[in-house]
């Protein structure tokens, strides 16, 4: 179905409307999905391919305006601003802007990818706290004036090459232990170090607007974000005592994942903001969420191309990896699932409902033995041109994939579709 065949079914006409307009999704065929309509979706696409069974994604729009919708309902005071290394998909950034996300960008690449798509640089937050010269220079030339620092030597640089920049104090949160990827060891200013830097800012003319931190990415103790936020407070009152100007921005980094984490999340957030800055009414908080937006919203198919049985065992090679979309298992700690799609082999019983199951193990199509997606897993007898089907497979994946061996990640093709959102 085409773009402008879809219906605005449980969301306002106007916001469906101004997605599907959005810079990255207008001019590309949208497909509506109905309820559980995905596998029959999976299914047309993969009988339209001939000799070519490359692996492809699905992007679901509606998941993505249902996200938005939730974390407006759950934080309408804090403006999210998308973590783009997560997911730098055109179509997601463009239904993000539609949808009035920020964007937390962290080098010259991802800035000049969310400017292309028509993006104001104040919705732009420079959120790496260690920026090459270069980067910086762009920055400042193309009016992105917000980022975070941790040291003296990055104060240094953005003094010299970006002086009129507003800063934000990056520290380091005191727990993320819990934390899927943890940041703590390579990014924030320790407390000791949080009055020598204000002291270099204010000394240096520069404006300090606030402070942020990050409790790691897929952060599972909600308890994280409220130590944090102690932390930021202390640090605006240290700032005040230096007679710098009233800091009014706080940060509160990302580490959100869509589920029940995420509702311990809101609740703590909401609970220490009270405690700690309820007399800061002119007070602008943001965060820098990734996989919340990105994660549910994409779903992964994947041709099977080898097969060997060895005994009980059934071993099988698919054309995407650990090298390529699957880096997420070594990069980002994640687990997938698979979910079978027998076609063409048994096109009777394609989603192989009541099929004995076997322990089997999944191998990615480089010649490396480390490329190994799923061991022990229970699957039904597969077939060479069969398919398995990798749902949430948003974050961390193709965004950090390679070439290697000459699979090229990049190419994986990508279909968008548009579910009634909820």
């Amino acid at each position: 179905m085409a773009t402008e065949q879809i219906r605005a079914v449980g969301t306002s006409h106007k916001i469906l409307r101004s997605v599907l307009a959005a810079p990255g999704v207008k001019g590309k065929r949208v497909t509506s999905l109905s309820p559980d309509g995905l596998t029959d979706l999976i299914q047309s696409i993969i009988s339209k391919k001939q000799e070519q069974k490359d692996p492809f994604y699905v992007l679901d729009l509606g998941v993505v305006i249902s996200l938005m919708e939730k974390w407006n309902r759950s934080l309408p005071n804090v403006h999210p601003f998308y973590a783009v290394k997560c997911n730098p998909e055109p179509a997601l950034l463009g239904a993000l802007a539609a949808l009035g996300a920020g964007f937390d960008c962290a080098s010259r690449g991802e800035i000049e990818a969310v400017l292309a798509l028509g993006v104001s640089p104040d919705r732009i937050i420079y959120a790496n706290p260690c920026k090459a010269e270069s980067h910086i220079k762009y920055a400042a030339s193309v009016g992105v004036n917000l980022t975070t620092f941790d040291s003296r030597d990055e104060i240094e640089k953005i003094q010299k090459w970006h002086p009129t920049c507003s800063l934000m104090l990056r520290l380091k949160a005191p727990e993320d232990s819990g934390a899927r990827c943890p940041l703590g060891p390579k990014y924030g200013a320790l407390p000791e170090e949080v009055t020598p830097l204000l002291e270099a800012c204010h000394a240096a003319g520069m404006a300090v607007v606030g402070i942020s931190f990050h409790v790691g990415s897929g952060a599972s103790h909600s308890r994280a974000y409220h130590g944090a936020i102690a932390a930021a407070k202390e640090a605006f009152d240290t700032a005040a005592r230096l007679g710098m100007p009233r800091m009014h921005i706080l940060n509160v980094g990302g580490g959100f994942t869509n589920g029940s984490n995420f509702n311990d999340a809101t609740v703590t957030i909401k609970t220490a903001l009270e405690t700690y800055f309820s007399n800061e009414p002119d007070l602008t908080i943001m965060s820098e969420p990734g996989r919340f937006f990105a994660e549910n919203a994409f779903t992964l198919t994947v041709n099977i191309i080898g097969k060997r049985v060895r005994g009980n065992l059934r071993e099988y090679w698919i054309n995407d990896g650990i090298y390529g979309s699957m880096n997420c298992l070594l990069y980002d700690h994640a687990t997938v699932t698979a979910m079978p799609l027998a076609w063409p082999s048994n096109r009777d019983n394609p989603i192989c409902e009541g099929a004995k199951t076997y322990p089997s193990t999944v191998f990615g199509p480089t010649c490396d033995a480390l490329d190994t997606v799923l061991t022990g897993h229970q699957l039904p007898e597969l077939q060479v041109n069969d398919w398995l089907v990798f749902p949430n497979m948003g974050a961390y994946t193709t965004a950090a994939g390679s070439n290697f061996n000459g699979f090229n990640t990049s190419a994986i093709g990508m279909y968008l579709t548009c579910s009634n959102p909820s």
